[in-house]
């Protein structure tokens, strides 16, 4: 029982305290006046009565009430019901006491002006009648304190006192449900229903009005913040709200009480208690409003405004999903069940939301079931340490959240470190008491809440359910009496005369009071049976949260392979171990396997210890260490908890008497130095020790019962804990005692245990090293562990890590002091908390250093021993092949070569088998850098991994630091890049020390750029490399061949010549000469040379014999063999020219005096002589004057290359100010000749010799035009607009609109070409080009163009080569492969350099000549006059012509390979410019377009851009001919041809793999005569090339072929052995491990391949590959020309027929070597599969785009023929070439038989008939009138002509038969 009320007070107005502000209240009466003992009286009641301050008022206020609640020291809640009515005061003077309050002033003076005449005015002071009780009764404090003011102001003759003190004796009991009718005895009754269960707090409506204030959201807001401990405050105008609203927030709480500040209303005087640092829920009226705005960290909710306010520095942790969204959802059915229905056509009518009262417990239960789920299972994380005396209980938080699988969920860690949860721990925790509603729902219904997850009927009706079992708590009797309590009369307070409140007589209620008491005393005690029970546990969280599948992720199988694993380690099978190893690892990810391994470890511990062997303790650790790697500080799963008393049984002996044990080598966690993993642990071990021991008594005694009962379940510490604490009070004193005593040394023996079991962990091996354990605050990063500590390295482990990574407190670096303290600072606080005596507690902490000290001393011992263990066997390392003459300069280096970002090779996207990381080691040679190993992945252990790349090639190499495997250190590593796009990215094995490592790079850096270009490979090759290089030679290298000695002697009789003759000067030898770059770089020696020329080369000079042989060796070169192909100049011409030509080969080079870059022979107009030559070409950069390069056979039009013009723009070109020399005569000159120049070529053109001299192309006939090509058709596709005008090229080409009007207004016909065309274009750079107006007397027109630089070229390619070959695999998808590739740019620079040269193709092509002269005239320049020429001319889509074209274009004309390629020292700063890799890329997509027009195949394009920068061929060396003569390369060939095993040359060693192999060869070369090709430039069009992206791992790139060739016979000779076995003949190809050219090969290849076999094997000699495959062809041809049919076999080869050239539905796949080869026979079909058809010959069909992107439309046909058909009205006839097409079901026709753009479509469907026809005007003559048909369609009629009658006979046919199958 308790009283209802302790203490009546009665506040009034202070009169006398009104000096500095408001004023103050003061206590009139207390009663009883001296204090209860059990409850001492409350101090600062008068603040609270007036929380806004006291004042006085003008008029009277109702009378108010509410409830304050104050908070005792003890924390003892006091509810202070405050009844407050206002007085009139009795005032004399009232002006003498003036109030400071401003407001009230005012008032006071508005009342006092009108009313002043009548009366004084007159002012009201509350005063407060306060009830202070423990209980929590609103509704009776009201009804009470109504009672005694209705007796007052209505003078009921009812004695104050009386009530006053019938009131304080009142006593109720506080639960259990009882009803209690209570009397004031003023003819009053009350009925008090107390709460059934006083742990559920009672609510009446305050939660549903909090909703109904605040809204779902707001509230589930402030309920989170109020759980995680943040500060809230309430604001509110009314106070009882205020307190409705604490008190439905601490209601929603439950079962968690809070327990920090709380205070529902707040007086206006303690308003700073709001800037506390601790939490807490405060409400304030509202007026106080501004003086919350600063607070910073305050979630202030607005009752009245319905908002919560979250300031921004706070962050709220929400509910985890899913259970927030559920909870939304179920809170909206309790609030508004309308809403479910709300979009019903006929919704129900009964629907609506209970009662206020009833609303308020559905909402409670909501909470309920939130927190039942929230906390389901938690019984299964305490551990109870003592039962007795009372019982001590700690909660396993880091188990409890990883068993929910909640562990990164802020918002249930937060709370369980919380103040609330840890009283719910004690609270709750304890086994024995007595249980309410929520301990029945945690523990029976968890399971029915799962079932019920998303079922909105099922989960209402619970909420329903718990809401009525909440309510009858509340309500347990349903039919209440009726209260009966008086009530004032209405308006009361407004009467004038009332008299003040009487002051009571103390001495009657204290006389009431003392009665009451003693009649207590003699009362018997009323004792409430407390029900106790054992609290149920539930079901423990694994059975829960199986739904989740965490405890499903890792399969069964996994577990199965580690089990196995475990147990070939222990019978010792090492290698079926270490094939299931690595998957092993991979499965420790996973929770379950980490189990399964601590458990089968277990099997194998007998009593406390396993003693293995080396190799076996080496599994174990780096299990161990691999398992507890993943586990963060916390080990939430328990795997550390598992392993702890495994690491202290497994050992090893390392010498008699010294164990090494598994401790030792897993101490790398971060896990051993939290010390909340150790407490845990202590108290998971003591709670085992107790439960043992009250088992072991309990077995005794009941041993006979249990073997009736059968095997009972294993009872958990809580049962036992519960059993025994049901018996304490029935327990003799001794026996307590002795448990007592029994359970606290078990304590501290744990205790003593503990402190050896932490020493173990946290002194390191090796304790001089001072090296202290990594605090948690270090990352993951770290935790990885060392693999291999057990053995060779178990001691050196120990120096990884530095002295800083220790613990926040480690100023003293001594392991020893350190250790001590932690577990010092262990014991104090687990000791404490278990109660462990004082004396105990002192003992330990002398133990303890002791322990530490013992333990440093046996691990010495340890730790020397370990480093004598012998090394771990490493896999033998693996020689690499070399080619010859190439010879290792390092032994290989132990290293582990790691996946970089290509992801195929790792396993990847596509899966296969993971081959990186591979371990093996990196090779130097002279040639190349080369990693060889095997994958460390035991499955794929068998294969072979090379990765190399040339040493040239290297571009960019830098140190990394890289973990190498799972469970193993940090390594240093090196990152090397190259540009035949492969990435080396290694890690130095452990054993390699740094400084070989620093040699490696070193020799490396040494070999990639030697001083000279005599140290690349491609000279060192077969001398030794230990040769030291030689400087370059000033004067003449002793190592020139006599050939070049004979050439320089020659030189100099020639010079001495003339001096004789002239007696001009004396000449500079020739050393000098050489030592001199550039003739440009002094005046002297250009005047001196220049007069030389003029001297030795007047053109009326004949040749000296001396120069013969100069001669002869340059004319072999391949320029000249070219130029007489092409016709422009003969070598006979140029000895006895003929003056007809418009051409000469000039030989003013020959001593490359003029220009050192140029050839030693070059084209010039006739008629220019070579003297002018000398001084044009001081005019252009690097002295590279125009010289032609290439002329169309047809238009006669020649193509041109120079060098940029010097100076400032092309005014070189009119007004030449820039000339050397001075003087104005030289410079007109100068200038006159450069025009000379030009007009000297334009007139070698055959069409501009006309005699007006203005060249406009009216001399083009209409049948010329027609014969120039593919303009009708470009034009039809709007082809020229795409190259000249929507690019800057032609913004305006020459000036002119091309497609715009003409100047006499007519729109342009399709004659648009007849338009003025100037004869010569030039093209050059815009920069330099600026403000130069066009000449209209001139003949040549410049077009600007902007083109990149070098620079732009190697930023592109190095971002090319990012993407292609990304160092490490992208985390940020916006940095994804296409993305990359598209930044790099590369393929907008391709498609400039195709739209350049295809500009160039269609210029010439029409007849115009061009002049390229952009940058120094050997980069951008050599790629556009290159793609020209192989575009226009067919013979450079040949091998030899491609090979021509490289040796002219490229090595003659300087192409500065060396310079660009950066190959030696001299270069490295310049870095790597892929110039003719891009030309190489942009011959790639042409060829990608035109399949069937070029000789050699992709692989020959890759095999070329590989060795141009290999240096295995001395071809690509050096930048020009001049430096090749120099060095003796250029003629050495013929006298070296014998010695074969070197090639010098990579055109030789082609020839010679091409007739041997099909390598180069593509089959699909059938080319069209003399076809221009015009590819689109478009980057969509464009792709990417796999050279870039593609590698073979099995044998590294196949471009070395000796290398690649030796490998296919091992796989021969192992399928022959399995013949005899059944063995499966598929293969497996791996993307980048396989050659699949070889593993592989196309069809023909593979035929070709068996054909040869065949030979071999009949004793025949072999047939060369390229006769067997014409003399295929030419039969192929005979057979198909016959039969119009095709057979499937004639298919493949009738590519010489032309109309079927792009019906070929063949697309040869390119790879390494051949090509893969799909035929596709079925028309549908060939449109998928054949990737190229959409391009197929590059041409754009006017047709639907349907046809584009299907295949040609000459893919469908079903018969064709050639028919004459009648134009439209008033047109000729015209022979055409009909095709008819059942597919499509229409008749096409075209030009003619070649032509590939359909003219026209005549739809079958629409046609109405066909009639025999008759001959009409212009109709043939020569033909037969039966042969006229008509074909009548519903728009036209038709009228056709056959040649004779059958053919127009089988056309009506098959027209016919078409009609009529449709």
């Amino acid at each position: 029982m308790a009283r209802l009320a302790d203490y009546f007070v009665l506040v009034g107005y202070d009169p006398g305290k009104r000096g500095s502000g408001d004023g103050q209240g003061q206590i009139l009466q207390r009663f009883p006046e001296k204090d209860w003992e059990d409850n001492p009286f409350p101090q600062g009641i008068e603040l609270f009565c007036q929380p806004s301050g006291w004042q006085l008022f003008t008029e009277r206020n109702p009378p108010t009430f509410f409830v304050a609640v104050l908070t005792d020291i003890n924390s003892e809640r006091h509810y202070c019901a405050c009844f407050t009515f206002w007085e009139a005061v009795e005032s004399a003077q009232p002006q003498s006491h003036p109030r400071n309050g401003e407001g009230q002033e005012e008032e006071e003076e508005e009342e006092k002006e009108p009313s002043s005449p009548v009366q004084p005015a007159q002012l009201f002071a509350p005063k407060s009648l306060v009830l202070v009780s423990r209980l929590d009764h609103a509704d009776v404090f009201r009804n009470s304190l109504g009672l005694i003011y209705t007796i007052y102001v209505d003078g009921l003759s009812v004695s104050l006192e009386n009530v006053i003190g019938n009131l304080l004796t009142c006593t109720i009991p506080i639960t259990g449900g009882a009803q209690r009718t209570i009397s004031l005895g003023a003819g009053d009754r009350q009925v008090i229903q107390t709460p059934i269960n006083d742990s559920l707090p009672v609510s009446s409506c305050s939660v549903a009005l909090l909703f109904r204030q605040l809204g779902i959201t707001n509230v589930l807001y402030l309920f989170c913040a109020a759980l995680t401990e943040h500060k809230i405050l309430f604001l509110s105008s009314s106070y009882q709200r205020l307190t409705d609203a604490c008190r439905a927030l601490l209601a929603l709480m439950f079962p968690l009480k809070y327990s920090f500040t709380y205070v529902p209303i707040l007086p206006a005087q303690l308003l700073e208690v709001l800037s506390t640092p601790t939490p807490f829920i405060i409400g304030v009226h509202s007026i106080f409003q501004s003086e919350t705005q600063e607070l910073l960290d305050v979630v202030i909710a607005d009752l009245d405004g319905g908002t919560v306010n979250v300031p921004e520095c706070v962050h709220i942790s929400l509910l985890p999903e899913p259970l927030l969204q559920q909870t939304r959802e179920a809170l909206s059915m309790v609030l508004d069940p309308e809403l479910e229905v709300a979009d019903l056509a006929f919704p129900p009518s009964t629907i609506s939301a209970s009662s206020l009262k009833m609303q308020d417990k559905e909402i409670r239960a909501v909470f309920l079931r939130l927190f039942a789920q929230l906390l389901q299972g938690y019984r299964w994380c305490l551990h109870i340490i003592r039962i007795h005396p009372e019982p001590v209980i700690r909660f396993h938080k880091a188990a409890f959240l990883g068993q929910r699988g909640l562990t990164e969920d802020d918002f249930l860690t937060k709370v369980l470190e919380g103040m609330a949860f840890a009283g719910f721990v004690t609270e709750r925790g304890a086994p024995y008491r007595s249980i309410d509603l929520f301990d029945e729902l945690v523990a029976y219904e968890v399971k029915r809440m799962r079932a019920e997850e998303g079922n909105k009927q099922k989960i209402l009706r619970h909420i329903k359910e718990l809401a009525e079992k909440l309510y009858k708590n509340e309500n347990p009797y349903p039919a209440v009496t009726m209260h009966k309590v008086q009530k004032p009369t209405e308006g009361c307070h407004l009467r004038l005369h009332q008299k003040p409140f009487p002051r009571l007589d103390e001495g009657t209620v204290q006389w009431i009071i003392d009665q009451a008491t003693a009649k207590l005393q003699t009362a018997p005690p009323a004792v409430k049976a407390e029900k106790k029970c054992m609290v149920p546990s539930g079901p423990p969280i694994a059975a829960i949260m199986e739904r989740n599948g965490n405890a499903l992720a890792n399969s069964a199988r996994r577990l199965e392979v580690v089990r196995n694993c475990i147990s070939y380690v222990f019978e010792n099978k090492m290698l079926e171990a270490k094939k299931l190893f690595p998957a092993v690892l991979r499965a420790m990810k996973g929770r379950a396997a980490r189990h399964c391994l601590t458990q089968e470890l277990n099997l194998h511990v007998q009593q406390n210890r396993a003693v293995l062997d080396h190799q076996q303790f080496d599994f174990i650790i780096r299990m161990m260490n691999c398992c507890l790697q993943d586990c963060t500080a916390m080990d939430e799963h328990g795997i550390a908890a598992a392993l702890l008393p495994l690491v202290t049984a497994f050992c090893r002996k390392l010498s008699p008497g010294i164990t090494q044990f598994a401790y030792s080598c897993v101490q790398e966690h971060v896990v051993w130095t939290n010390i909340q993993f150790w407490e845990a642990m202590f108290y998971c071990d003591v709670q085992n020790h107790i439960r043992a021991l009250y088992l072991d008594n309990n077995e005794e005694n009941h041993a006979d019962e249990e073997s009736t009962e059968g095997p009972q379940e294993a009872r958990s510490a809580l049962e036992i804990a519960s059993e025994q604490l049901r018996l304490w009070p029935t327990m003799s004193r001794e026996k307590q005692q002795e448990l007592i005593q029994k359970e606290e040394s078990t304590v501290f023996s744990q205790a003593i245990h503990y402190a050896n079991r932490m020493s173990y962990l946290l002194l390191p091996l090796d304790t001089s090293k001072n090296r202290l354990l990594r605090s948690s605050g270090l990352g993951d990063v770290e935790s990885v562990s060392n693999s291999f500590v057990t053995n060779s390295i178990a001691g050196s482990v120990a120096e990884s890590y530095d002295t800083e990574s220790g613990f926040e407190d480690a100023e003293s670096s001594d392991v020893a002091n350190y250790v001590v303290r932690f577990i010092n600072r262990f014991v104090d606080k687990v000791c404490t908390e278990s109660g462990v005596t004082n004396e105990h507690l002192k003992g330990l902490h002398v133990m303890i250093p002791d322990i530490v000290q013992m333990h440093i001393e046996t691990l010495d011992a340890v730790h020397r021993e370990s480093k004598r263990l012998p090394p771990i066997q490493k896999p033998k390392l693996l020689r690499p092949n070399l080619l010859v003459g190439e010879e290792c300069v390092m032994e290989g280096l132990r290293v582990y070569l790691m996946p970089d970002g290509r992801e195929e090779a790792a396993g990847g996207n596509i899966g296969g088998p993971p081959l990186l990381p591979a371990e093996g080691a990196i090779f130097l040679t002279t040639y190349r850098i080369i990693f060889k190993g095997t994958p460390t992945d035991p499955l794929v252990g068998e294969q072979v991994v090379i990765r190399s790349f040339p040493i040239a090639s290297l571009t960019k190499e830098k140190k990394i630091n890289i973990q190498a495997q799972v469970d193993q250190f940090i390594q240093e590593g090196l990152q090397l890049r190259s540009c035949t796009f492969q990435l080396l990215k290694i890690a130095f094995d452990e054993e390699v020390a740094s400084d070989s490592a620093e040699v490696f790079r070193k020799h490396l850096h040494k070999l990639r750029y030697p001083q000279h270009v005599r140290g690349t490979f491609a000279f060192t090759v077969g001398q030794s490399p230990k040769q030291a290089m030689q400087p370059k030679a000033k004067e003449k290298n002793p190592s020139l061949r006599t050939l070049s000695k004979n050439l320089v002697k020659n030189a100099k009789k020639t010079i001495g010549r003339q001096y004789v003759t002239r007696k001009k000067y004396t000449p500079p030898t020739w050393e000098q000469r050489s030592s001199q770059h550039f003739p440009e770089d002094n005046e002297d020696e250009i005047s001196v040379s220049e007069e030389m020329d003029r001297s030795t080369l007047t053109p009326t000079t004949t040749i000296k014999p001396s120069d013969k042989m100069t001669i002869n060796h340059l004319v072999e070169r391949a320029c000249c063999r070219d130029y007489q192909r092409l016709g422009l100049g003969t070598l006979s011409s140029s000895l006895t020219r003929s003056k007809n030509e418009p051409f000469r080969i000039s030989t003013v080079n020959r001593m490359y005096a003029i220009c050192r870059s140029y050839p030693g022979l070059l084209i010039v107009p006739q008629s220019i002589q070579d003297n002018t030559i000398q001084r044009i070409s001081r005019c252009y950069r690097q002295n590279r004057f125009p010289v032609v390069c290439w002329r169309n056979s047809r238009t006669k039009a020649v193509l041109l290359r120079s060098g940029g013009l010097h100076g400032k723009g092309v005014v070189g070109l009119f007004k030449s100010q820039n000339a050397p020399t001075a003087g104005p005569s030289q410079t007109d000159s100068t200038s006159l000749e450069q025009e000379k120049y030009l007009q000297a070529v334009i007139n070698s053109m055959p069409h501009y010799t006309d005699a007006s001299g203005r060249n406009t192309l009216s001399g083009f006939t209409s049948a010329h035009m027609s014969s120039s090509g593919k303009w009708g058709s470009i034009r039809a596709s709007g082809r020229v607009s795409s190259y000249a005008l929507n690019v800057e090229i032609g913004s305006r080409l020459a000036g002119k609109d091309l497609l715009g009007a003409q100047h006499n207004g007519t729109p342009s016909e399709p004659s648009f070409l007849r338009q003025h065309r100037a004869s010569l274009y030039i093209i050059g750079d815009k920069s330099q080009l600026k403000g130069v107006k066009p000449d209209p007397l001139q003949h040549w027109e410049v077009v600007p163009i902007e083109v990149f630089d070098v620079r732009q070229v190697k930023a592109s390619f190095k971002k090319l080569m990012k993407a292609c070959v990304p160092g490490c695999p992208s985390t940020d998808p916006s940095v994804a492969y296409l993305r990359s590739l598209e930044e790099s740019e590369w393929l907008s620079q391709i498609h400039k350099i195709l739209q350049i040269s295809v500009l160039v193709v269609e210029l010439l092509d029409t007849g115009s000549s061009v002049l390229v002269s952009l940058e120094d005239g050997w980069d951008i320049t050599t790629q556009v006059v290159s793609l020209v020429q192989l575009l226009s001319d067919p013979y450079y889509r040949t091998l030899e012509g491609f090979r021509l074209l490289v040796e002219k274009e490229w090595l003659s004309f300087g192409h500065r390979f060396s310079h660009r390629g950066a190959q030696t020292l001299a270069g490295q700063s310049s870095g790597f410019a892929p110039i003719f890799l891009q030309f190489l890329d942009c011959v790639h997509q042409i060829h990608l377009q035109f399949p069937m027009e070029f000789e050699f195949s992709q692989y020959y394009l890759k095999f070329l851009s590989y060795h141009y920068i290999s240096n295995r061929f001395r071809t690509f060396l050096l930048d020009s001919d001049y430096e090749r003569i120099e060095l003796g390369l250029l003629y050495e060939e013929k006298g070296e041809r014998k010695s074969q095993q070197v090639y010098k040359s990579i055109w030789d060693y082609i020839d010679r793999l091409n007739k041997k192999a099909p390598v180069f060869f593509n089959y699909m070369y059938a080319p069209e005569d003399g076809e221009v090709l015009r590819p689109y430039s478009n980057i969509s069009n464009l792709k990417v090339w796999d050279y870039y992206t593609e590698e073979t791992l099995s044998e590294g790139p196949s471009y070395d072929w000796e290398l690649a060739q030796g490998q296919p016979e091992h796989v021969e000779e192992a399928d022959r052995q399995d013949t005899g076995a059944p063995q499966t003949k598929r293969k497996i190809i791996w993307p980048c491990y396989d050659n699949r050219g070889r593993v592989e090969p196309d069809a023909i290849s593979k035929l070709l391949e068996e054909l040869h076999n065949l030979e071999m094997e009949l004793g025949q000699v072999p047939e060369r590959w390229k006769d067997t495959w014409d003399k295929v062809k030419a039969s192929q041809r005979t057979e198909a020309r016959p039969e119009g049919s095709r057979t499937p076999s004639s298919l493949l080869m009738s590519s010489g027929l032309s109309h079927h050239r792009r019906s070929l539905g063949v697309y040869l796949q390119e790879s390494g070597v051949g090509s893969t080869l799909n035929l596709s026979l079925d028309s549908d079909t060939s449109s998928t599969s054949t990737p190229s058809s959409g391009k197929q010959g590059g041409r754009r069909s006017t047709s639907t785009l349907y046809s584009q992107f299907q295949m040609s439309e000459s893919e469908n046909r079903s018969y064709e023929g050639s028919l004459y058909k009648k134009g439209a009205f008033m047109k000729p006839w015209k022979p055409r070439w009909f095709v008819l097409d059942k597919t499509k079901h229409q008749l096409r026709y075209y030009d003619s038989r070649m032509d590939t753009e359909c003219k026209g479509v005549i739809d079958l469907a629409e046609v109405e008939s066909i009639t025999p026809g008759t001959p009409t005007m212009g109709a043939p003559k020569t033909v037969d009138e039966k042969a006229f048909f008509d074909l009548k369609t519903t728009k036209r009629v038709y009228n056709f002509c056959a040649q004779d009658v059958q053919l127009a006979q089988q056309w009506i046919d098959r027209i016919q038969s078409c009609l009529s199958d449709a």
